[in-house]
């Protein structure tokens, strides 16, 4: 019994020694509105109107389900390097993302429409803190053309 725990210790003290091969770096592929004009803006439209738009079939709840977990995934894409703004403000607005973006998830893995509605203003807090915080003149545009 000795001698195992000997090779046991041996072993690990090898292992630890052992050079860890370090993974390829994240290389981001689009740009930040690449990422919001074709992913985020329309599946969280899919959160926003799933009471009108509710999936029917197996096939259709299998996609949706698919889409919000894109939606919770590029929440990791913008905490990115290369993508991220800041250390602050853009990864609290990115957390919130993906806080509703994983509940979505959850909610379609269920197939639970009423907590899929019942994230709408989650979302919507999520994609407003953002807008105000890195979007120039956000909300602050005239009503009508000059």
């Amino acid at each position: 019994m000795r001698i195992l725990g000997l090779l046991l210790l041996a072993a690990s003290a090898a292992l630890a020694q052992t050079p860890v091969a370090q993974a390829p770096a994240a290389k981001p592929v689009g740009t930040v509105d690449d990422l919001m004009v074709g992913v985020v803006w329309p599946i969280s439209d899919e959160v926003f109107y799933i009471s009108t738009r509710t999936p029917k079939t197996d096939e259709e709840w299998m996609s949706f389900r698919g889409r919000m977990l894109m939606l919770a995934e590029s929440a990791n894409l913008l905490m990115m390097p290369g993508r991220a703004k800041d250390q602050d403000r853009w990864m609290k607005d990115a957390q919130r993302l993906l806080d509703a973006g994983t509940a979505a998830f959850e909610a379609a893995k269920a197939r639970d429409v009423d907590k899929l509605a019942g994230l709408n203003d989650q979302m919507y807090a999520a994609c407003v803190a953002c807008h105000n915080d890195y979007r120039p003149n956000y909300r602050k545009r005239p009503l009508t053309p000059e």
